[in-house]
C-alpha cells in the first residue's frame, strides 16, 4: 500500500488530546471555582490559619501568612496544579500508545525469528500490519528460493561429479587397453580409439559446464551491441548444427519472409539460438523435425524454435528458465546439462528488452523470442 493513511489512528490521538485537554480542565475548574473558592474555601483557611497557631502564631500573623502564600499565589499554585494533572493524565493516554509500539516491536520480532504466524496489530495500524506481513512473506520466500537454488546447484555439482568420473574411468580402460595390446586387430583398434575420442569430447563438455557454472555466477554480462542479419544468423547456427542433426536423424528449416536486421550484441544472440537448438535437439523424438519460425511485427520480431517431443508439464514449464534445473529426463549422461542454458538465454534476451517464454502440448513444446524491432 503506497503512503499508507493511518486515519483512524490520527482520528484517535485527536479524539484522545482534545478529550484529555477537557478533562484537565473541568478537573481545574471544579477544583478552583466549586472546592477552593466554593464549598471549601472557609475551611480550607480555617484549616491553614489553626495550623499556623499550632506553630506557635498569634491569630493575625497566621491569617497574613496564609494571604501571603496561598490567597495571593492562588493562580500561580492552581497553574501548576492544572499542568502537573495534565501531565499525568498524559503520561496515563499515552500508554494506548505505548501499546502500538511494543505491537510492533512484537511484530519486528516475528520477522527477524523467521515465525511463521502472521503478524497481527490493532486495527488502526492495519497499513502497517499489512506492510510487515509482506516483507515477513516476501523474506520467507527469497529464503525458500535461495535454498532451493542451492540446493539445485549441489545436486548439481555431484551429478557433474558422477558424470565426470564416467567419461574417465571409459577412457582409461580403453586406451589401457589399447596400450597393453600392441598387435590389436586394426578394426578393434580403430573402435576403441573412437569411443575414446568420444567419451573425450564429453569429458571436454562436462568441464565446459563447470567453467560455466562459475563464469554465470561471477560475470555480469554486458551488451556490445551491432545492427546484424538475423537471416544469417540462424542459417549460420543450422548449418553449424547439421552433424548433430544427422546424427539423430532431424531436420531443421526457417520459415522467414524478409530479410530481418536487428541491433543487437551478435555474439550473445547467437548464443540463446544456440541454447535452443541444444535444448530441442536434446528433447526431439528422432526423426521428427526442427521448425523455426520468424514473425515480424510493428514494433518487434518473434522467433519461435519447435521441436516434437515429449509433453512437458505446466508445472515444469515455469521452471524452466530458473538456474541449475534441468528436467528428469536430463539427467541422462548424453544429454544432461548444467542447466544453465536456458537461464542464460533468458538474461540475454531480457537485457536486450525481449521475452522468452516455453509453451508445450501433446505434440510440440517451442519456445518464443520476442525482440524489439526498429526498422
Amino acid at each position: 500500500m503506497k503512503n499508507p493513511k493511518y486515519r483512524g489512528l490520527k482520528f484517535k490521538i485527536m479524539l484522545q488530546t482534545i478529550g484529555l485537554t477537557l478533562i484537565a480542565a473541568i478537573i481545574g475548574y471544579s477544583i478552583y471555582f466549586i472546592l477552593i473558592d466554593g464549598v471549601f474555601q472557609e475551611p480550607f483557611a480555617n484549616l491553614m490559619v489553626g495550623l499556623f497557631e499550632r506553630l506557635g502564631m498569634q491569630e493575625e500573623s497566621a491569617i497574613l501568612v496564609y494571604r501571603t502564600i496561598f490567597w495571593k499565589n492562588k493562580t500561580m499554585i492552581l497553574t501548576c496544579g492544572f499542568i502537573i494533572l495534565y501531565l499525568f493524565s498524559f503520561y496515563l493516554g499515552m500508554s494506548r500508545f505505548t501499546d502500538y509500539l511494543d505491537e510492533i516491536s512484537n511484530g519486528i520480532h516475528m520477522i527477524i525469528k523467521e515465525s511463521s504466524d502472521m503478524i497481527e496489530l490493532s486495527d488502526e495500524l492495519q497499513p502497517l500490519e499489512s506492510q510487515m506481513n509482506t516483507i515477513k512473506n516476501t523474506l520467507r520466500d527469497r529464503e525458500y528460493q535461495a535454498l532451493q537454488s542451492e540446493q539445485r546447484k549441489n545436486d548439481l555439482v555431484i551429478y557433474l561429479a558422477h558424470d565426470l568420473k564416467t567419461p574417465l574411468t571409459s577412457i582409461i580402460a580403453y586406451l589401457s587397453l589399447l596400450n597393453e595390446s600392441p598387435d590389436m586387430p586394426n578394426e578393434q583398434r580403430a573402435k576403441y580409439t573412437k569411443i575414446s575420442l568420444e567419451k573425450s569430447k564429453r569429458l571436454g563438455q562436462l568441464i565446459n559446464e563447470f567453467f560455466e557454472i562459475t563464469r554465470y555466477n561471477l560475470q555480469n554480462i554486458t551488451l556490445e551491441k551491432q545492427k546484424i542479419s538475423l537471416n544469417m544468423l540462424l542459417e549460420q547456427l543450422i548449418d553449424e548444427f547439421y552433424p548433430v542433426f544427422q546424427k539423430k536423424n532431424i531436420t531443421c528449416k526457417i520459415d522467414i519472409e524478409d530479410e530481418i536486421e536487428l541491433f543487437v550484441d551478435a555474439e550473445r544472440m547467437a548464443r540463446v539460438f544456440d541454447n535452443l537448438f541444444r535444448n530441442a535437439i536434446s528433447y526431439s523424438y528422432e526423426g521428427t523435425p526442427i521448425d523455426v519460425f520468424v514473425d515480424r511485427q510493428e514494433d518487434a520480431v518473434r522467433i519461435t524454435v519447435r521441436n516434437q517431443g515429449k509433453q512437458i508439464a505446466e508445472h515444469k514449464l515455469n521452471h524452466l528458465f530458473e538456474k541449475f534445473y534441468r528436467l528428469d529426463d536430463a539427467r541422462s549422461t548424453n544429454t544432461g546439462g548444467a542447466g544453465l542454458g536456458l537461464a542464460i538465454a533468458k538474461e540475454i534476451v531480457e537485457l536486450h528488452g525481449g521475452t522468452i517464454r516455453a509453451e508445450s502440448d501433446e505434440i510440440y513444446t517451442q519456445f518464443i523470442v520476442t525482440l524489439p524491432y526498429t526498422a
